[in-house]
C-alpha cells in the first residue's frame, strides 16, 4: 500500500467531524487436499474512504484510486452524504465525543520472508507427515490462510495512526471411518497473530496438533451417542470461548442493546454465578499482546478493555462514539472495520472470561454422570442470548472419570442461564484467533477463556 500518503494534508477539506481512512488487505491462501494442490492465492485489495457526521447523520464514500483528485472527490461525496441525509432524518443534531487517539503498531514478520514455493513445501510436507503417522485416516485436508490488514487514519478531532495487524492459520481436517463404513470427522485450526514465518518457523507445533487430533479421531471412531437431557458438563476452552463471544459478547455491543438485546434490561444486575467475570481485552492481558490487538480503533478512539460481567454481574457494554453518545457513557474503541469500503461497527477485539482457581482434573471428578465437550463446529444466537452449536468432539464422565468418546451433537440453551449455574472455572487461559466473526463484516477476532463446568441441554438419542 501506498503508506506515505499524509492524510492530514487534507484535513482543510473538512466542513463536518471528518474521518479519513486509507486501508489495504493482503491475503493468502494455500490449499491441500489428499496431497493435491487445490488451491494457491494471493490477492490485495486497498483503497481510501472517508465517513462524515453531519447533525445526527452519518455519510460515507471510498474509492480504490489514491490520487489526491480521487481523495478529495471521496471526502466530498461523503460530506454531501451527510448533509442529504442530516436533511431529511429529522435528527435532533447529535454531538458526538471528541477522540484524540493516536497509536502505530507493526506486527509484520521479524523472520526472513519466504517464498510461495517454501510455504507449499511447509503444507507439504504436513501432509507427508499425516500420511506417515495417521495410517488410519481415509481422507486429509490442510488450509492455510493469511491476512495482513494495513489501515492509516485520521481525524478532524486530530486522532490519528498507522497499523498493521497480522494473523496465519492452518486449518487441519482429518476423516476416517467407523466399522459401520460411516465416515468420522474432526477439524481444527492451529495459528495465531503474526506473518507465517513467524507464526510457523518450524513443524514441530502443528505437527503435535496434528498427533492430538488423530488420537480423538481415533476415540471419535468407537463414540457412543449421548443422551439427550440437561447435564452436567465441562466446556473446554474453546467452547466456553465461542459461547462467550457469540451469545454473550454480540448482546452487550453497543449498536445491539441500542436494537433492543436483552442486555439491555440487565445492567446492574446478577446475569451469570460469581465465579464468572467476562472482559472484552484491548490489546493486552497480564502483559501478553493478545491475538488480535487494537490500540486505536477505526474512529480515532484509544482502544480500552471492557469489562463486561464482574463477579456475576453485568457491568457495561462496548461503544463506538455514536452508541456512547446513546448511552451517556464513554467510548470504548470497539469501532472496527474489515475493508476500506467498510463503514466501523461497534466489534469484539479479545472477549474471554477469565480463569478460576480449579484444576481440570479435579473439574472431571466432580461430576458422577456427565460430559467434557470439546471442539465447536457451527451455531448460532441472538438477541437474547438464545444459543445453539454443534459439537464434534466430547467425552462421557462417569463417576468422576473420562469414558467413551461422544459422537457430533449439539447444545443450546439460554447463556445468560448457562452462566448462572457455572460452579468451577479452571486456571488456564486458552487464547485463539482461527475464527473470523461475521456481523455483517467478516473480521478477526480474539477468543479466551478457561474450561468452564456449568449445566447445559445436549442433543442425543
Amino acid at each position: 500500500m501506498q503508506t506515505d500518503i499524509d492524510l492530514k494534508r487534507f484535513s482543510n477539506q473538512f466542513t463536518s467531524y471528518t474521518e479519513l481512512r486509507l486501508q489495504e488487505n493482503r491475503s493468502e491462501g494455500i490449499g491441500f487436499l489428499n496431497g493435491d494442490m487445490i488451491s494457491n492465492s494471493k490477492s490485495a485489495a486497498g483503497g481510501i474512504s472517508a465517513r462524515v457526521f453531519d447533525k445526527g447523520a452519518w455519510g460515507f464514500s471510498c474509492g480504490a484510486e489514491l490520487s489526491d483528485d480521487s481523495i478529495s472527490r471521496t471526502i466530498q461525496m461523503a460530506t454531501k452524504n451527510a448533509e442529504f441525509l442530516s436533511s431529511r432524518s429529522g435528527r435532533d443534531g447529535a454531538v458526538l465525543p471528541a477522540a484524540t487517539g493516536h497509536g502505530d503498531s507493526d506486527f509484520t514478520r521479524t523472520s526472513p520472508a519466504l517464498s510461495q514455493e517454501e510455504k507449499i513445501a511447509f503444507l507439504k510436507k504436513l501432509d507427508n507427515y499425516i500420511v506417515r503417522n495417521c495410517p488410519e485416516v481415509k481422507s486429509r485436508s490442510l488450509n492455510m490462510s493469511c491476512l495482513d490488514m494495513e489501515k492509516q487514519l485520521f481525524t478532524s478531532d486530530g486522532a490519528g495512526g498507522h497499523n498493521i495487524t497480522t494473523r496465519s492459520i492452518i486449518m487441519i481436517r482429518l476423516t476416517t471411518e467407523n466399522d459401520q463404513g460411516q465416515p468420522v470427522e474432526l477439524f481444527s485450526g492451529i495459528g495465531e497473530r503474526g506473518q507465517f514465518e513467524d507464526v510457523f518457523s518450524d513443524s514441530s507445533e502443528v505437527e503435535a496438533t496434528i498427533d492430538k487430533l488423530y488420537n480423538k479421531l481415533l476415540d471419535k471412531k468407537n463414540a457412543a451417542r449421548p443422551e439427550a437431557g440437561h447435564h452436567d458438563v465441562i466446556l473446554d476452552s474453546d467452547l466456553a470461548g465461542i459461547l462467550a463471544h457469540e451469545a454473550i459478547g454480540h448482546t452487550t455491543e453497543g449498536d445491539i442493546v441500542k436494537a433492543g438485546s436483552v442486555a439491555g434490561d440487565y445492567l446492574g444486575q446478577q446475569v451469570a454465578s460469581e465465579l464468572v467475570t467476562m472482559v472484552d481485552f484491548a490489546n493486552t492481558w497480564h502483559g501478553e499482546t493478545l491475538p488480535v490487538p487494537v490500540y486505536l480503533d477505526d474512529e480515532g478512539v484509544q482502544s480500552e478493555d471492557v469489562t463486561i460481567i464482574e463477579n456475576g454481574i453485568l457491568k457495561g457494554f462496548m461503544h463506538n462514539k455514536e452508541t456512547a453518545t446513546h448511552f451517556n457513557t464513554s467510548v470504548t474503541g470497539n469501532a472496527r472495520a474489515y475493508q476500506y469500503h467498510d463503514e466501523p461497527l461497534v466489534r469484539m477485539r479479545n472477549t474471554a472470561i477469565l480463569p478460576g482457581t480449579s484444576k481440570l482434573d479435579d473439574m472431571i471428578a466432580s461430576i458422577d454422570n456427565g460430559y467434557y465437550l470439546m471442539n465447536w463446529t457451527n451455531g448460532q444466537a441472538d438477541s437474547t442470548s438464545e444459543f445453539m452449536f454443534g459439537v464434534q468432539m466430547g467425552y462421557e464422565i462417569k463417576d468422576g472419570k473420562l469414558g467413551r468418546a461422544v459422537s457430533d451433537t449439539t447444545i443450546s440453551g439460554i447463556a445468560f442461564e448457562l452462566l448462572k449455574d457455572v460452579s468451577m472455572l479452571s486456571d488456564e487461559m486458552v487464547w485463539n484467533c482461527s475464527g473470523m466473526c461475521g456481523k455483517k463484516q467478516p473480521l478477526p477476532v480474539g477468543m479466551g477463556g478457561p474450561a468452564v463446568k456449568t449445566k447445559v441441554f445436549i442433543g442425543g438419542q
